[in-house]
């Protein structure tokens, strides 16, 4: 293992996301019930092998396109394939038109309607379609009419979030992450497709999200509204650690917008996307910035007080991967040097040099909590090889 490896070069950033890759290769395929195995213990050791989770199943596609695409490697066409099948046959339900959100040794175990599962699910076939896997198109525009029949509101410009296995009750609330994924899996439907209407909703939820409802926070994106979209602030206050909807100022989502404004600007760009995507970043790591024991901190409160002070891995991810793209965008060092810094960070404490992969959560003395290094709808790595693959197309580009 180098010490000093040179985070900013295509070697580097190939040969790690080679090692993750690696670290999933001997058990990934279930040959028992079909799809992949979810849930890996730090050595590679499944447990758990008939819990499948929809984002998990989803993202798990989109790495193996992915893998294909920067590969060449048939095995990984073939994975994604699986991975295709099982979310169309089992993963989808027919008669009532719409996904299981989690499934035990196939059998659903909870129907609820996610918007932010068919976010994954826009992202999972839009990778397939830029592979032209059969009757990926089609499968593409079928998820998107289901998702603007049932969620879409077109007054909001916004997405629902949550509606019953039967479609006819949709939740009150009203919440931002679904959106951001919904905007970064129509961002790849549109690169997939050259269709101008993905792109055209994308830029509207970057709008509404990280405008219209972040002026109400200065500027700052909050996770929880209300169904008339104002700000819920005591939104599982009680249970801040929330998989999906945790409470306080997420840093993570800040950078993840910058991302995905900054991916917005290169299509069609408008100052505000530059500006916002700046501010985020730079806020988010003022704030959450960890000086004493280094990484990006889990939440913050509304005074700016840290109230989740631990340390996740796709927060990291995420973050260095808006830092490189600020750097290409304004041509600003400070960047670059923000980038190598959640590297060396990342590199000391996040990944594991004997395995593989990265560790899913640390504490703020930079800790794990148990062995567990994947979990269903909870981690594959899809974000840090997305965030590698994210850089290595930029240093293609300049």
């Amino acid at each position: 293992m180098s010490d000093k490896p040179n985070f900013r070069s295509a070697e580097f950033l190939q040969q790690h996301v080679d090692s993750i890759l690696d670290f999933y290769r001997p058990n990934v395929i279930d040959q028992r019930l079909g799809g992949f195995h979810q849930n890996y213990l730090d050595d590679g050791t499944v447990f758990d092998p008939g819990l499948k989770h929809l984002v998990s199943s989803t993202r798990m596609i989109f790495n193996y396109c992915g893998a294909y695409r920067h590969s060449g490697d048939v095995a990984d066409l073939q994975r994604a394939q699986q991975g295709l099948d099982y979310l169309r046959n089992v993963h989808w339900d027919s008669e009532r038109q719409g996904y299981h959100w989690l499934l035990n040794n196939n059998a659903p175990v909870d129907q609820t309607n996610h918007c932010y599962g068919l976010a994954f699910v826009i992202l999972a076939q839009a990778s397939c379609v830029e592979l032209d896997m059969q009757g990926a198109r089609d499968d593409l525009y079928q998820t998107w009419e289901l998702l603007n029949a049932h969620f879409w509101q077109p007054g909001a410009g916004l997405y629902a979030d949550e509606a019953t296995p039967d479609w006819q009750r949709v939740s009150a609330y009203r919440g931002q992450n679904a959106n951001m994924h919904c905007c970064e899996a129509l961002l790849a439907a549109y690169k997939a497709t050259g269709d101008g209407q993905f792109l055209d909703r994308a830029t509207t939820l970057a709008q509404t999200v990280a405008v219209t409802l972040a002026d109400k926070a200065d500027g700052l994106i909050w996770e929880h509204f209300t169904e008339s979209l104002e700000i819920d602030w005591d939104y599982n206050r009680e249970d801040p650690k929330n998989l999906y909807r945790p409470w306080g100022f997420q840093p993570g989502h800040q950078t993840e917008w910058s991302k995905l404004l900054l991916t917005l600007y290169r299509y069609r760009p408008k100052p505000w996307m530059l500006e916002r995507a700046r501010s985020l970043f730079d806020r988010a790591l003022e704030i959450c910035w960890d000086s004493e024991h280094g990484g990006i901190l889990y939440g913050h409160a509304p005074d700016g007080s840290i109230c989740d002070d631990d340390k996740y891995f796709w927060v990291q991810a995420e973050s260095f991967a808006a830092a490189a793209l600020l750097a290409e965008a304004t041509g600003e060092e400070i960047y670059w040097q923000w980038y190598d810094r959640i590297w060396q960070y990342s590199w000391a404490h996040f990944i594991d040099h004997q395995h593989g992969a990265w560790y899913r959560i640390l504490d703020r003395q930079n800790r794990k909590y148990s062995n567990e290094k994947s979990i269903a709808g909870g981690k594959c790595d899809y974000h840090t090889l997305g965030a590698c693959w994210e850089v290595l197309e930029l240093l293609k580009r300049t």
